[in-house]
């Protein structure tokens, strides 16, 4: 094996292997503040704007971030092989299954709003109605998903935050009523940019936890 192999080995770091040992997912509408900083300056994870809801119970497949990304090929005539190429569309999605039926759940997968008018009541306070209307509005969301996982050298927590300030819902799954298996009503949100943070997803890593690594030029 070349020498150079050996260091390459030398730099593998198990530590810096992430899951999502826990994991929440949030909506809001749009009337609702975007997160622009989800932790403190020590790096303790702080609460979310109001008018954020949790979904709740997720199904073990979790949550599934996929991109769509194509480009645009200049093809010249003294070459097989595209002599430029440039990026055409970058598109990113979240799709989860929740299990819960509660008002967020059914709102993302009914295209609801979370709050104001046509909102659903609280649970057990009223009787849940809606009907589907003869157009569809467009409702964008703003949602968060946060993972959290440990220093396994402290056990201190880390988490990594994603928000997508500008959601629109590009899919769901069939709504199936069976005896052996929840109701469940799985949903696909595309991000948009957002106007104000100039993004359609943010992603930050912090906590105690992370904050405990040693730099690698300083690991014994």
């Amino acid at each position: 094996m070349p020498a150079a192999d050996f260091g390459t080995i030398a730099e593998l770091r198990q530590s810096l292997i992430r899951k999502a040992l826990r994991y929440a997912i949030f909506a809001a509408d749009t009337t609702a503040a975007a997160v622009t900083s989800p932790f403190d300056n020590t790096g303790i994870l702080q609460a979310l704007p109001a008018g954020y809801v949790p979904v709740g119970y997720t199904t073990t497949d979790g949550i599934t971030f996929s991109g769509d990304l194509s480009n645009s090929d200049v093809e010249s005539g003294q070459s097989a092989s595209p002599t430029r190429s440039d990026v055409e569309t970058d598109t990113m999605t979240a799709q989860w299954v929740p299990q819960e039926t509660n008002a967020a759940a059914v709102a993302l997968y009914e295209n609801l709003p979370l709050s104001g008018a046509g909102a659903l009541p609280d649970l057990g306070t009223a009787t849940w109605t809606w009907s589907r209307p003869k157009t569809p509005p467009t409702r964008y969301r703003r949602l968060v998903f946060i993972a959290e996982d440990l220093n396994k050298s402290t056990g201190q927590p880390l988490y990594i935050v994603k928000h997508m300030p500008s959601a629109l819902r590009s899919g769901r799954e069939d709504e199936q009523w069976t005896r052996t298996a929840e109701i469940s009503r799985g949903v696909t949100y595309q991000a948009y940019i957002d106007d104000v943070l100039g993004t359609d997803m943010k992603t930050w890593i912090d906590g105690p936890g992370w904050r405990d690594f040693v730099p690698e030029d300083e690991t014994p």
